[in-house]
């Protein structure tokens, strides 16, 4: 089982926001355009966001306010988002009119380089862009962010990295189809996923071998008798919390992310992201740094955030030094037995990459995640040439990274 030190990897990266004022005279509503009609990602009240959250129909961690307030604030690339928002009363989108659904757009420009006039779910760092929506206004809250959207200028909506068959997608679906319209996937793939309402035994002894378990066991023991006591430490106070990034951050700046130089706290922005996000989800319960220690030395630690009834593995750091005792495969075993303890979780979802070499084989449920396209109108050719565009832009980034690849493996 291969060792890693990236559990949800990086999304896709967007152009500087200055490189958006140099974008296209074609009609695309950019974030700097006058025309595009929304209002910045800071304007929408942040009580009504969390109230948002706890009613939303799909949870997505990576849009709680605490966490996609932090990036869009200092995470670089990630600036600079707008808003989608659906409110009770259309009328008046204040403190007093109950949000119903909120959406993190860019320009397409910005997400993809593609001068068409569609906005693209904000990247928030983790894998996963679902939109929250209220689950007692669903379908009437997808119709107000699509009508949003058309008088923001847009064509079609990009939703990037959602659940194919989540209720939130399900809910989109369902609304275009009852305005003779279908959603486009442009391309998806299976990531790994906990069910968190199994024993945790029972999920480890399916997924793994007998032999394979022994192995992990033997390694846990000789780390034990050449570096002290292994234990498993659970940060869940704003002061734990922020003690405990600090260790994760270090864990990561020592391997290969470090090596080359996009560990989190080698940027000041990424930096100043992760530690006021964690901090401020720490305030709401809904963040945990967990940690594996061998007698008081850091071996690897991790950041979860959690949303109503789902846990998100963001990401791991570990100390390389460690590798022979397989440091993030042993506190994701440990992780593992810790979520399917709680009796609130219902689902733990890697945010991973496809086929990731750790995370796969431990955990065995699959999430189907994908990109898709949600048309605004009907028969609109313009959709035709979003979906060409994005098809290309896919096809040579594979070709890309399939070459990358073969060279690295030579």
């Amino acid at each position: 089982m291969a060792e890693t030190a990236d559990i949800a990897g990086l999304s896709r990266p967007s152009v500087n926001d200055g490189e958006s004022k140099r974008a296209h005279a074609a009609a695309a509503p950019t974030q700097n355009s006058p025309r595009a009609g929304l209002k910045p990602l800071t304007s929408v009240p942040v009580e009504q966001w969390r109230n948002l959250a706890e009613r939303a129909i799909e949870p997505n961690g990576y849009y709680l306010p605490a966490w996609e307030l932090a990036v869009n604030a200092t995470a670089p690339g990630r600036t600079g988002a707008f808003a989608l928002s659906a409110w009770q009363d259309a009328s008046a989108a204040t403190e007093a009119a109950p949000l119903i659904g909120l959406l993190p757009v860019i320009s397409l420009w910005r997400a993809y380089k593609i001068p068409l006039p569609a906005w693209a779910s904000a990247s928030p760092y983790g894998t996963l862009c679902t939109p929250l929506l209220d689950r007692s206004h669903t379908d009437e809250a997808v119709r107000r962010l699509m009508k949003q959207a058309r008088a923001a200028g847009a064509r079609a909506l990009i939703l990037r990295d959602v659940s194919l068959s989540g209720t939130a997608m399900k809910a989109f679906t369902r609304v275009l189809r009852q305005e003779g319209l279908h959603p486009i996937v442009l391309h998806s793939h299976l990531r790994a996923c906990l069910d968190a309402r199994r024993p945790a035994n029972d999920v480890l002894c399916d997924a793994l071998s007998a032999k394979k378990l022994k192995e992990l066991r033997r390694q846990r023991n000789r780390l034990a008798e050449q570096h002290g006591a292994v234990r498993f430490e659970v940060a869940r106070s704003v002061d734990e919390v922020a003690e405990a990034i600090e260790i994760f951050l270090a864990l990561e700046a020592s391997g290969w992310k470090g090596e080359r130089g996009t560990a989190l706290g080698q940027d000041e922005g990424d930096l100043n992201f992760i530690r006021r996000a964690t901090r401020g989800l720490a305030e709401t319960a809904q963040c945990e740094i967990v940690t594996m220690r061998a007698g008081e030395t850091p071996v690897a630690a991790a950041v979860v955030l959690r949303h109503q009834d789902r846990a998100f593995y963001f990401k791991l750091g570990i100390d390389e030094s460690f590798s022979r005792f397989s440091p993030g495969v042993q506190l994701t075993l440990d992780l593992t037995r810790h979520l399917c303890a709680d009796a609130v979780l219902v689902t733990a979802d890697s945010t991973a990459s496809a086929h990731h070499p750790m995370i796969n084989p431990i955990w065995r449920g699959r999430l189907r995640i994908g990109d898709v396209i949600l048309p605004l109108r009907r028969n609109d050719p313009v959709v035709s040439a979003v979906h060409a565009a994005m098809k290309l832009r896919h096809g040579l980034r594979e070709v890309a990274r399939r070459a990358v690849h073969l060279i690295r493996n030579r």
